[in-house]
């Protein structure tokens, strides 16, 4: 698979830096003052400083719960996706929709959970118990 390349906006580099370089354990690549690359396991995602108002993004109901539309993240192995939700939970981080296993016993079964950055872009995090049923009906 080729790396995707996604921007996204920010309030504060120092505190995304913070966020995405320590917290979530990602190299900092290439940064001014208005904006800094990270490497977001394997894929460039760039966070570009803006004075406009960030606002929560609108959801959808899904499994009774409320997802939001505009978010991205990454698909992990899954002992380190059950490791970043320990580190998270262990952060205090609020979480929009906690860590949960769907279709569990099923095809396509995954672990995912939801939360905002600092900024307040939606996140999500997930894995594939089986990683070839990512794509599965």
């Amino acid at each position: 698979m080729q790396p995707f390349h996604l921007a996204y906006p920010v309030k504060n580099i120092e505190e995304t830096r913070q966020f995405y370089g320590e917290l979530l354990g990602c190299a900092v690549g290439r940064s001014t003052e208005r904006w800094i690359d990270f490497n977001f396991w394997g894929n460039q995602i760039s966070a570009h400083l803006t004075e406009e108002e960030i606002v929560e993004p609108a959801a959808n109901p899904v499994d009774g719960k409320s997802v939001p539309i505009k978010h991205f993240g990454a698909i992990l192995e899954w002992d380190e996706w059950h490791a970043l939700a320990e580190k998270l939970r262990n952060h205090g981080i609020e979480f929009i929709i906690e860590p949960y296993i769907r279709f569990e016993g099923e095809v396509g079964e995954q672990a995912t959970m939801f939360f905002l950055d600092p900024s307040g872009n939606a996140l999500e995090f997930k894995s594939f118990k089986d990683m070839s049923q990512i794509f599965a009906t």
